[in-house]
Parts: structure tokens; C-alpha cells; sequence
């Protein structure tokens, strides 16, 4: 385990008084700081105004991009901010040209929202979805998309962490294989990013969408999106408006020339404060000992899972991160789930309408989930676990 200050973690974080939170991968539970930001930009909005309050803020507001730019190893103006992941993913997706034949190459575990973007794209232009097979520990086998490369590949697009297990996809690795052929690669981060480090650079990817809500531990309803500067300079973004291009001309329009013009004028001010600070709360930290105290408290608890007779962890993969799955045997997930709320313990359930090939494949249509952040503590790995042992011979005790 870790060095990292627990004990402060929790001081800092309100809703550990509250609640055992093992939703992060949902919503973590935001630090004190950030949601002081918030509330703090609110009051000012309601005593003085929504512009002149942003225009008082100028530095906080802007500092997103910087704090963005150093978790992920770019440059400011490669940032975008967005109301969240899916538009920001969006945003990349719908402004790449595809036509008859063209090849989308994505993972076994791809997320429901991305994958129907690939549908309606195939729909519209006659371009293809093609699955990247996964390896025998579950992973995107990287050989087989090296395999799978010709000239009518135009998109590798795949989620780092999928939404329903604790699988970490090999994305750097991805990276090297699309550098080597010249192919965009649009990389999905909402549940990697704050929960281990992410360099643009050292991961390969042309574009990159993360969320605020989850392990960054910012607020709901804000997003970004990283885009090569080279590559930003050459897409037309499928939605824009005033701000992300300047009406020079009765005829004409010209384009921000930075990742900017993926944005919208109006946004979530307050948020946006916010996700900065969050970002430089999480930075404070140091993102390498935050991964290795997620990356532990998840393996105690898959351990000490697997010691209860009846229930089965469900995560697959090399690597594995702070999301943890399970099942077990003749108690509906959503009875967990409903049963650990009422004891104040959080979690969730991953359906699979959200991961439809991997689920199908493994034949499980729901799986329980448990995600873990730095404040977590032992404790609550071990209440966890206890509060799940006594569900259990009630459900024996039900069936004799």
C-alpha cells in the first residue's frame, strides 16, 4: 500500500463522514477545495452576475487548460473543455471523414454510447466496424490489430478502462501500432483518467476524452477533450458556434486554430473552476501514488471477494484497476445494490446494454461494481466485505 495520506484524504473529502462510497468510477465524492469552488462561484454569479463573475474569475476559469495540459503531458491549446466525456468524444468522432468501405477498428469492450456513434457513421457513410479480438487474459490483443492494419483502416477507437470490470487496455501499445501505420487514434479515458497517469505522448493517441465527475473528482457536467494540434488544425468540428469560429465575412467563417473550436460559448462556469481545481488537487497528490493506493485497495478487496463462498469476481485482464466486478450465485445485483445502500455503502451495477459484445461473450447480463479511490480506506474494504458476507446466508437461508 501506499505512502499517501489517508487520514487527510478523508479529512478533506465531506462525504466520507456520510457515506462508504465505492462508486467512483460513477461519481467520486468531490474534495472540500473543489466543492468550495463551485458553491464559491455560484454565490458570486447570484450577487453580481454570470458575466461579470467569469470576467472576475478570468485566472480560475482559465487555469483548466494549464492543470489539463499537465495530467496529460500536452500543450494548453491542445484542450478543449465540454459538458462531458460522451460530447467530448463526439466532438472527435463526428469530425473524422469516413466513407464507403473505410474501416473502424474498436475493442471487444467498447462503451454503448461510442459504439452506437460507430453504427450511425456506418449507416450514413457505408464505413465498417471491425472488433479487435481480445486475448487470452481478456485484453485487446495487440498482435491481431497489428494484423488487422491496411490502407482502409481509418480509425482505431478504444476505451482505455471499460465501464464494467477492472480491465486496463493495453493503450499505449495500441499507440505504437497506430503511429507505425499514420492512423488516427481516438482514445476513450473517462475511467482511467485521475485513477493512474495518462501521457498523450508515451499513450500514442491523436485525441483523447475524459470526464471530470469520476476519478478527477470534479463536478457532474463538465468533460475535456485532448486533440493533436496538428491533427485539430485539419478537423472541422461537426457542431460549432461564435466561439469556436469567428464570422470574419458576410460568406465566410474561420475556425479557432486551436483545440478550442470543439468548445461551445456557453458553459458550466462554475464547473469549469472547479475541474481545475480538481485536476491540481489530484496533481498535489502525485497521480503515480494515487494509482499505486487504487490499484491496492482494489486487489484487497478482489481477494478477500473471492474468499466468499458463492461469489464470483468478474475482472479480466493483465493489468487491473481500482473498478472491481463480481456476481454471486442467486442474488440479483440490484438486491446487493439495494441492500448495501441502506447500510450507506455505494455502488453500482453494470448492465449489458452498456457492453453488449464483451457481456454477451462471457454470458453475463449484469454484473455488481465496486470502485475504489485513494480515500477509501482498509476499513471500508473490510466493512465491505463483511456487509457482503451477511447478504449471503441470507440468500441460503432463503432457498432451503
Amino acid at each position: 500500500m501506499s505512502t499517501l495520506d489517508v487520514g487527510r484524504a478523508r479529512r478533506e473529502t465531506p462525504g466520507c463522514a456520510e457515506v462508504l462510497h465505492f462508486n467512483n468510477a460513477g461519481a467520486a465524492l468531490m474534495p472540500a477545495a473543489v466543492l468550495d469552488a463551485v458553491t464559491g462561484h455560484l454565490a458570486l454569479e447570484a450577487r453580481i452576475g454570470g458575466y461579470e463573475a467569469a470576467a472576475h474569475a478570468a485566472e480560475g476559469v482559465e487555469r483548466v487548460y494549464g492543470a489539463a495540459a499537465a495530467l496529460l503531458g500536452c500543450a494548453p491549446d491542445e484542450i478543449a473543455f465540454v459538458e462531458n466525456a460522451t460530447r467530448a468524444w463526439d466532438m472527435a468522432f463526428y469530425a473524422l471523414p469516413f466513407g464507403p468501405g473505410d474501416r473502424i477498428l474498436t475493442a471487444t469492450a467498447e462503451y454503448a454510447s461510442n459504439y452506437v456513434a460507430f453504427l450511425q457513421v456506418a449507416r450514413r457513410t457505408g464505413a465498417v466496424i471491425e472488433v479487435i479480438p481480445d486475448d487470452a487474459d481478456g485484453q485487446l490483443d495487440v498482435d491481431a490489430l497489428r494484423r488487422m492494419m491496411d490502407e482502409r483502416v481509418k480509425l482505431i477507437a478504444i476505451t482505455h478502462v471499460p465501464t464494467n470490470g477492472g480491465l486496463v487496455n493495453p493503450a499505449a501499445a495500441v499507440g505504437a501500432v497506430a503511429r507505425e501505420a499514420g492512423i488516427p487514434y481516438l482514445l476513450d479515458a473517462c475511467q482511467s483518467a485521475g485513477q493512474m497517469p495518462l501521457d498523450v505522448g508515451a499513450l500514442g493517441c491523436d485525441m483523447l476524452s475524459l470526464t471530470g465527475r469520476k476519478y478527477l473528482r470534479g463536478p457532474r457536467g463538465t468533460g475535456l477533450l485532448y486533440v493533436r494540434r496538428a491533427l485539430a488544425q485539419r478537423l472541422e468540428p461537426p457542431l460549432i458556434d461564435l466561439h469556436a469560429a469567428s464570422w470574419v465575412a458576410r460568406d465566410r467563417f474561420e475556425l479557432r486554430p486551436d483545440a478550442r473550436r470543439f468548445e461551445n460559448w456557453e458553459s458550466f462556469v462554475a464547473g469549469k473552476i472547479g475541474l481545475g481545481v480538481a485536476i491540481d488537487y489530484a496533481l498535489g497528490w502525485g497521480v503515480d501514488a494515487i494509482r499505486d493506493r487504487v490499484y491496492a485497495l482494489a486487489a484487497a478487496l478482489r481477494e478477500r471477494l473471492a474468499a466468499l463462498d458463492g461469489v464470483t469476481v468478474r475482472d479480466r485482464g493483465q493489468e487491473r484497476c481500482g473498478i472491481v466486478t463480481f456476481t454471486a450465485e442467486g442474488l440479483a445485483p440490484d438486491a446487493i445494490k439495494a441492500a448495501l445502500a441502506a447500510r450507506r455503502i455505494n455502488l453500482t451495477v453494470s448492465r449489458r446494454s452498456s457492453t453488449r459484445l464483451d457481456m454477451e461473450a462471457r454470458e453475463l447480463e449484469e454484473v455488481v461494481r465496486a470502485s475504489l479511490h485513494y480515500y477509501n480506506s482498509d476499513v471500508e474494504v473490510e466493512r465491505f466485505t463483511a456487509a457482503l458476507r451477511e447478504l449471503l446466508p441470507a440468500r441460503a437461508a432463503a432457498r432451503r
